[in-house]
């Protein structure tokens, strides 16, 4: 594949899997009240149309992105995983019925332990070192605010 039709053909497949995900998450509502847990149902039904809308969004300004190729290839297989990932982890985690001690959402739902040890055992599940890396994004970019925000001409507080 080379450099001119990487991003346009990238944009195309996001469109795609959008549409996929929002498929999904129509045929899934069907299915909430069926499922072990219930409540993570809808949470699964709720992230996969935002992940689709989203998808969508990118899609059509994906190929206005100025990536390289090795880049946009990164960032597109990145996206997906990041999309597909964490709905996974909810799709199951709503078929085997994880209980409190997994994700607390389950709204009381009691299952067997090993359920719930296969879900925190997980590699796409987060753990605090992303949300404290978050956090300190986060601190970096407010303490900056005053600086980037300042009328021209003043360098803040």
């Amino acid at each position: 594949m080379n450099a001119p039709d990487t991003l346009p053909r990238q944009g195309h497949r996001l469109l795609q899997l959008g549409i996929a995900l929002l498929l999904f998450s129509s045929f899934e509502g069907f299915a909430i009240p069926y499922l072990a847990a219930p409540r993570l149902g809808l949470s699964v039904h709720t992230l996969s149309a935002l992940q689709g809308v989203l998808l969508l969004a990118l899609g059509l300004v994906w190929s206005r992105l100025n990536l390289g190729v090795a880049m946009s290839r990164i960032a597109f297989w990145l996206l997906i995983y990041s999309a597909l990932a964490i709905l996974a982890a909810y799709v199951m985690a709503s078929l085997w019925g994880a209980g409190n001690e997994t994700m607390p959402l389950a709204a009381g739902a009691a299952h067997a332990p090993f359920r719930n040890t296969r879900s925190k055992a997980s590699p796409i599940r987060p753990r605090r070192p992303a949300s404290s890396l978050s956090r300190s994004f986060y601190g970096a970019c407010v303490s900056q605010a005053p600086r980037a925000f300042a009328p021209m001409g003043q360098s803040g507080p």
